[in-house]
């Protein structure tokens, strides 16, 4: 999600154009209450010859005995890379995502065809010879998003009113790294789990010893992303108890989705924020008995994503006018909208959770020791991903906020505090992440929740 001043983080999702070509979208592997891990399904046990038939032959008889055709044995199709019921997953999930697909490759997102002058992509041969040449970094991203897919779905079905906050967040964030199978550089987690509440729009993670309670009446964003190999997938949603929130989350999604079908190779930036402004101040919601139009939050954006880096320099603005930069073959964008019923504008408020080390950061010569000693820590753990307080906790850091804000006022590290609307206010956002392929457009993180 980013502001116009180089903001991280967001959300969608995505409604088919009538001039798309979709494949299947994927949907996630089943989550089970409790069920243990097979290794794989047993083959059925073939009977000798001889206890086929159930007697031994009577050496008298002059007609042989029938034999029974032996039965084919069963493959399992988790062998295959499909999970065909060999390996189940728990609850919470604890089984990494290889296990579903053991031969490594993992589903495609939902994909459309491009529009106007770009449909010709889908058959051209040099096309397609590029798609090819990027199947690792594809694949790789697929992965992450079917983490994702089976995460949030836990998500949805863990998480009720009368749950503390930080509980909420840790169930998330243990189940990403369970499935991603990791919990560093390679894998694991893309950025802290966002669980902003009402008026805080974005960038709000619990710190230690935080008692915040989620209640019926709040309106939570749960925006949270996983990597493979430095492959992040960014992606939320919005949940709310009350159904007066309803329309609220309608507009929000709506919108998403919109952006998502705008979206594409040579397509300008501000063309997608102007779309996207015009789908969400369609709604309305009656709030109390008091009707009000949803706005976009216009100083919050999208984003382009790179390798290890969840803002890659461009912004996708969810308003009209502003960047006439357009979309380019192979890029990576989170296409994330906020909705509000305040005034449409966040600032930076409260206690910082979120940081993340620049990555335009050069050398920069650090007097304190412990400050040296933290951005050791948080270059061999993190890199240039997002990361909180609570990480820095669970790695064993203590006595760590002199040090962190030395880095941040150094300019080593960036800090994110929460983005809020105005007091009372009610804030929702969506977001998918989509991939520029050379032939057609990828929704990676479409699953069938939204």
């Amino acid at each position: 999600m980013a502001t116009t001043g180089d903001l991280q983080a967001g959300i969608a999702a995505v409604a088919l154009s009538d001039d798309a070509a979709p494949a299947s979208v994927p949907t996630s592997a089943p989550v089970e209450p409790a069920t243990p891990v097979e290794n794989g399904a047993a083959p059925d046990e073939d009977a000798s010859d001889d206890d086929a038939l159930g007697t031994t032959p009577d050496a008298s008889s002059t007609a042989a005995p029938k034999k029974k055709k032996k039965k084919p044995k069963k493959k399992s199709k988790a062998a295959n890379g499909a999970n065909g019921g060999a390996v189940k997953q728990t609850y919470p999930p604890t089984v990494g995502i290889s296990k579903f697909y053991q031969n490594g490759t993992y589903p495609e997102g939902e994909t459309m065809e491009y529009r106007d002058d770009n449909k010709y992509r889908t058959t051209n041969e040099e096309k397609r010879y590029l798609d090819r040449m990027d199947y690792e970094a594809h694949n790789d991203l697929r992965k992450a998003s079917e983490v994702h897919r089976q995460v949030r779905k836990y998500a949805r079905e863990m998480i009720k009113p009368g749950m503390a906050i930080i509980e909420i967040a840790e169930n998330i964030e243990n189940a990403v790294r369970n499935l991603a199978e990791g919990d560093g550089m390679d894998a694991g987690m893309g950025f802290p789990t966002g669980l902003s509440l009402n008026h805080c729009a974005a960038h709000y993670t619990p710190n230690a010893g935080d008692k915040t309670v989620l209640q019926y009446d709040d309106v939570m964003k749960v925006d949270f992303g996983v990597h493979v190999n430095g492959r992040i997938v960014d992606s939320a949603f919005t949940m709310a108890f009350d159904p007066q929130y309803d329309n609220l989350l309608a507009a929000v999604k709506d919108a998403t989705n919109t952006g998502v079908k705008e979206a594409g190779i040579d397509v300008r930036l501000c063309d997608i924020g102007a779309a996207i402004q015009e789908v969400m101040e369609s709604y309305e919601v009656e709030i109390g008995g008091k009707a009000m139009q949803v706005k976009p939050i216009r100083n919050l954006n999208g984003h382009n994503i790179n390798p290890y880096e969840i803002h890659g320099g461009k912004s996708v603005p969810i308003v009209k006018g502003g960047d006439q930069t357009k979309m380019e073959e192979g890029e990576t964008f989170a296409i994330e909208t906020f909705g509000s019923t305040g005034r449409g504008f966040v600032h930076s408020d409260g206690e910082c959770s979120h940081y993340g080390k620049r990555v335009d950061a050069g050398h920069i010569p650090l007097r304190l020791n412990k400050a040296k000693s933290l951005l050791h820590t948080i270059e061999k753990h993190f890199g240039t991903l997002p990361f909180c307080r609570r990480y820095l906790d669970r790695l064993g850091e203590e006595k760590y906020l002199l040090a962190l804000n030395n880095l941040v006022m150094s300019g080593v590290v960036q800090d994110y505090p929460p983005l809020l609307d105005v007091k009372g206010s009610k804030t929702a956002q969506y977001e998918h992440t989509i991939l520029l392929r050379p032939t057609v457009k990828e929704v990676v993180s479409r699953g069938d929740d939204f």
